[in-house]
């Protein structure tokens, strides 16, 4: 019997077909390893050992992970009601600048926990009105999302420029660049934190942000699955006519997801701002607001999975800096292959695998994929 596109229990959905999709790409990535004349297996030693073997390498990798768990959920709230935000890079950018004011604002008259809040606030607004134009076009105009969230990722590149080189660089300093932050900025890292747990890292930018990803993690969970807001967002995503039939507002739903996820997407400024850099600085982003997407199709949309999918990205980033250093023969560009790698099978590969593992669930435990086994009399 053929079941194509059954449904298969969660923990294979959520765990299984990602765990295939991985493995088979970075056995592909393997293959280019061996290409270059390098050992595959010593490779992914370097990257273990520079992710996870040391307090520093550990910092860094969560680090990393904190940016892609803020875009990875941006991605996904828009995903579940049908809708492609592809402008976290740009909505990352401008929230920066809210979060800089505020900072330059406040950093020598306030201490750093009262700071911290109101930034988060600067980020979240900042980055949810970079995304308004956008939201209100596909509303009612029906221009589509992805074109015009491009568009603004360009037009926030050159308004960064513009605001760094005019507006906010320190008088007689050359680099595009605000002004250290003062103390009333300096959010704490974690490395005491990591200290009581046996974990020696110093100088790592790990900071409480990591938190704030973790809560912002939770809030989507709850958004989605527990409120009215999130079940309309899911029956929109779902199923545009029937979230009509409803009586569901589709444009009501389409600004509000795109606010809430542009929104997210904005608080990844803070970790680099406030916890790394201690100034802004162009480029800050990093390209974590596309890294995003393929967070989200990794992790199925799903704050849990989004998470680990972060911390893998985050551990090739981190990783892959320490396999472009020990092997000269990899270089980063063939990390940023790798990467490409694991996007290919998690996201437009996705399928690829679910049929055959549909049918192994179906021969051997029919129940779960919700068919009743075949009786003595059955045809």
């Amino acid at each position: 019997m053929s079941t194509p596109y059954a449904k298969l229990p969660g923990w294979a959905d959520y765990g299984l077909l990602p765990l295939i999709n991985l493995i088979v790409a970075f056995f592909v990535a393997g293959l280019v390893v061996l290409l270059v004349g390098e050992s595959p297996f010593e490779a992914v030693q370097l990257m273990l050992k520079g992710a996870f073997g040391s307090g520093r390498g550990i910092g860094y990798t969560l680090y990393y992970a904190t940016n892609f768990i803020f875009t990875g959920l941006a991605v996904a709230v828009a995903f579940h009601a049908g809708l492609f935000n592809i402008g976290g890079e740009g909505q990352a950018s401008v929230a920066g600048v809210g979060v800089a004011i505020v900072c330059l604002a406040f950093d020598s008259v306030l201490p750093w926990w009262i700071t911290y809040p109101i930034a988060i606030v600067a980020a979240a607004l900042f980055g949810a009105a970079w995304a308004l134009i956008p939201a209100w076009l596909q509303a009612y105009r029906g221009s589509h999302i992805v074109i015009t969230t491009i568009m603004f990722n360009f037009i926030a590149a050159s308004l960064m420029v513009y605001l760094l080189v005019n507006v906010f660089k320190a008088p007689g300093q050359q680099a595009p660049e605000t002004r250290v932050f003062l103390e009333g900025a300096n959010i704490p890292s974690l490395e005491p934190l990591l200290g009581a747990l046996g974990i020696a890292a110093r100088r790592t930018p790990l900071n409480i942000t990591f938190f704030v990803s973790l809560i912002a993690a939770f809030g989507v969970w709850v958004l989605i699955w527990r409120s009215r807001l999130g079940y309309e967002i899911r029956t929109m995503g779902h199923s545009p006519k029937a979230a009509r039939y409803a009586g569901i507002g589709e444009k009501r739903i389409i600004i509000v997801t795109m606010l809430i996820s542009a929104g997210l997407a904005g608080l990844m400024a803070l970790n680099p701002i406030m916890g790394a850099q201690d100034r802004m600085q162009l480029g800050f982003v990093g390209g974590a607001g596309f890294v995003g997407i393929a967070v989200a199709l990794m992790g199925r949309s799903h704050p849990v999975g989004i998470i680990l999918a972060a911390i893998l990205f985050g551990m090739l980033y981190q990783g892959g800096a320490e396999i472009a250093f020990e092997m000269p023969n990899i270089t980063r560009e063939m990390i940023v292959v790798i990467m490409g790698l694991v996007i290919f099978f998690a996201g437009a590969l996705e399928h690829m695998f679910r049929p055959a593992v549909q049918a192994v669930f179906a021969s051997l435990k029919p129940s779960s994929m919700g068919l009743r086994p075949k009786a003595a009399g059955d045809a």
